[in-house]
């Protein structure tokens, strides 16, 4: 949360700028702003859940870092989202449609869930793409967290694991 109020307040401050200097809002989509301005499930959940699984991902090239976390019933169901985000509006707003997607689904079906989808709801330029893709990755960290917690290894970790003893 203190991550996406620093950003806030910095937009604030850059909109007491010159227009000519910045223009808030300039080249995001309404979807963008609007899921920027109103993030939905921003936060965390227990990490040491066995029914969470957490996923963190990064971009080094422009900075941006993403936490989400999904929390599935005993039925395999996701049945709660949460994420927090230090990057820009693409990347909150990826974030929390992201969170917004996966809940209600299974495994498999949140696996499913492709960054090319989730571009084309924001409406985000080529040059933001690495935001959504940071969002599918972040979905299928949080779901190989989940199953490693399970016990359901990812194959050949097991046979890995062996050689390096």
């Amino acid at each position: 949360m203190a991550m996406l109020r620093g950003a806030r307040e910095l937009c604030k401050m850059m909109s007491r700028l010159e227009p000519s200097i910045a223009a808030p809002g300039a080249g995001y989509h309404k979807n963008v702003i609007d899921h920027y301005e109103n993030p939905r499930n921003v936060g965390s959940l227990d990490k040491d859940d066995k029914n969470v699984g957490t996923g963190l991902v990064g971009a080094p090239a422009c900075g941006d870092v993403m936490k989400l976390q999904i929390k599935l019933d005993d039925d395999g169901k996701i049945i709660d989202a949460k994420f927090k985000t230090f990057g820009c509006g693409s990347a909150i707003a990826s974030s929390s449609l992201a969170t917004e997607w996966v809940k209600g689904k299974t495994m498999d079906e949140a696996m499913t869930i492709k960054n090319t989808e989730i571009a084309k709801e924001l409406s985000l330029p080529p040059v933001k793409l690495h935001c959504s893709m940071l969002a599918e990755d972040a979905i299928k960290a949080a779901l190989q967290d989940y199953k490693i917690k399970q016990g359901n290894e990812p194959p050949g970790s097991k046979e890995r694991k062996a050689s390096e003893n």
